[in-house]
């Protein structure tokens, strides 16, 4: 070959296989890695890396872009941050199957769990499927800035073949278990992923409604469970309460044993510090006795962003200010600097829906300014509370005051996981641990409250760059389980590695320049709905498929993704 489509020239390689980097050259043809090593012929771009990391593209297993993929070309926020494969369809919610006349069901359901706004998911969907395998044909025929993969949910089967009495979570019967069984195998077989189920009270519809796959009986389950089977591949993801631990890991292992396929649990440090090691040896038995399963962790705390431009703020559910809320955003602000109004707000009590996230908060000592960069693991001394005292002012007056400052663009950030002992140590015990792999990210979802699809800069950044309280990770096992170990965990074996052979997904990175930016409020979504936007500093080129699609942070404008069916 006297020439290639492209070589990438002397960066620092960090392969996703896990051994140390390398300094070489990396050549690209037909979409896929040709050469690593010294490349003598000339490419027909050519991309300088001296000095710059060059890893796999990385590979986010657990979003939900499953209606964002329906009007849009570009799943940001992931985009920004160097990924270049997502799995969607994850805690049993999506839009495939669906009868018309349960459009408004799923919407409520997806609105609920995953906080999109229904009339943003109303505007955007247009319904140009029913089956599953027609969603997949409608994906297959878009265009986008990654590849993406999609998972059958739970709660969409459910409601498909049940109706009502789905929706209602009533037992099913044989004749709805068989044809969820025919479903399931009919939807991998047209290129699903796996299968997704939600077992947790904390997924509720936009009315308060429990999601229809909170009490499927074991029999159910093995139904579909028997249709992976069939079908032959796929994984399940499942997300669970575990109030009955011994009970609720009996039945995931019993679908694991029935389907023959591996399966992933979300895993997250709660209120109590130690509950998730107990699931931990739960899944490190079922590994023991041959059952695959692996918990999908989080590289650092998950929280609630606050703020006037987000969904809630500390004081968002009380009647004084509600009464300005609706006001457009310079009236609202010049009515809260109102000390009248201020005075009336912190007397009034917050709503009992409230009460859970004001549990959180603690009184203010879990409950930080975001700065620029931002802070995720943010020191005791540093809360909102301690502050206040430092000055002595009442906690949630400091926060009302706080949350005025800079035109009402200051966001408060509240951990309701992974920082229950103020540090990120079980994150990184979590990370380095066998039977884990990096996820819980949820890019697409939680527009107004969350924001972590930037999970993946942040898991470089601080694991392998910043942290200050407690030990770093060596970016060649940071790479490795964004890459290699999160494609293998959906059965995705052309990506992931920087070898000859697999796909030319691959980021280029400075990486003394890497860093997330804060969060800010965009307005972009269907209908002018508004959403979190964060991106990162340090992306030097991104490619998909051997195709630059962002370049210094910004689009290219190529478009190489597709719907991975395997």
């Amino acid at each position: 070959m006297t020439h290639h489509d492209m070589v990438i020239r002397g960066g620092r390689v960090i392969d996703g296989t896990g051994r140390a980097a390398f300094t070489a050259d990396v050549a690209v043809d037909g979409g896929l890695i040709t050469e690593v090593g010294r490349v003598p012929q000339r490419g027909e771009r050519e991309i300088d890396a001296d000095g710059a990391l060059v890893t796999p593209g990385f590979v986010d297993i657990h979003t939900h872009y499953d209606g964002q993929a329906t009007w849009s070309n570009r799943m940001s926020p992931s985009s920004h941050h160097g990924v270049t494969t997502v799995v969607m369809g994850n805690c049993g919610v999506g839009f495939a199957p669906c009868r018309p006349a349960d459009h408004e069901m799923l919407i409520e359901l997806m609105e609920g769990v995953e906080d999109i706004p229904g009339a943003v998911l109303a505007e955007g969907i247009g319904w140009q499927w029913e089956s599953f395998p027609e969603y997949l044909d409608f994906l297959g025929s878009r265009q986008y800035d990654m590849d993406l993969g999609a998972q059958l949910p739970h709660g969409a089967l459910r409601v498909y073949v049940m109706g009502q009495r789905g929706a209602d979570r009533e037992p099913a019967t044989a004749e709805d278990i068989a044809t969820m069984r025919a479903i399931t195998a009919e939807a991998i077989r047209a290129g699903a992923l796996g299968f997704s189920s939600s077992r947790t009270l904390n997924h509720r519809s936009s009315r308060g409604e429990p999601t229809p796959s909170l009490k499927a009986e074991v029999d159910e389950l093995l139904g579909i469970a028997a249709g992976l089977r069939d079908a032959g591949r796929g994984v399940i993801e499942m997300i669970s309460d575990f109030a009955d631990p011994d009970e609720e890991f009996a039945f995931l292992e019993a679908m694991v044993r029935e389907s023959g396929r591996p399966m992933s649990i979300s895993l997250a440090q709660g209120l109590s510090p130690q509950g998730w090691r107990k699931l931990l040896e739960r899944i490190e038995r079922a590994n023991a006795h041959g059952l695959p399963m692996r918990g999908q962790v989080a590289p650092r705390g998950i929280g609630i962003l606050m703020g006037h431009a987000t969904t809630l703020n500390p004081f968002s559910t009380r009647p004084s200010f509600k009464e300005v809320a609706h006001l457009p955003p310079p009236e609202r602000l010049a009515a809260l600097r109102d000390p009248s109004r201020k005075a009336r707000i912190l007397e009034e009590q917050p709503t009992p829906a409230f009460a859970r996230l004001f549990a959180v908060m603690a009184g203010g000592e879990k409950l930080w300014e975001l700065g620029d960069p931002p802070d995720y693991e943010p020191a005791p001394k540093d809360s909102i509370a301690a502050r206040a005292r430092a000055v002595g002012a009442d906690p949630w007056s400091f926060a009302y005051d706080l949350l005025l400052e800079r035109d009402g663009q200051v966001i408060l950030y509240t951990p309701f996981a992974n920082y229950a002992e103020n540090n990120l140590d079980c994150c990184r015990e979590m990370l380095l641990h066998e039977n884990t792999v990096p996820g819980l990210g949820d890019g697409g979802a939680h527009v107004g409250t969350i924001c972590d699809a930037s999970f993946v800069t942040s898991l470089l950044t601080h694991w392998g760059r910043d942290r200050k309280r407690g030990g770093l990770i060596d970016l060649e096992t940071l790479v490795r389980r964004q890459t290699r170990d999160t494609a293998a965990a959906v059965g995705l074996d052309d990506r992931g590695e920087l070898v000859p052979g697999k796909r030319a997904d691959l980021n280029v990175i400075d990486f003394d320049a890497l860093r997330v930016r804060a969060p800010h409020i965009v307005h972009d979504l269907p209908a002018g709905g508004p959403r979190l936007q964060q991106q990162a500093d340090g992306f030097l080129a991104t490619l998909v498929a051997g195709e630059i699609t962002y370049q210094q942070g910004e689009a290219t404008g190529a478009l190489p993704g597709r719907l991975i069916r395997p």
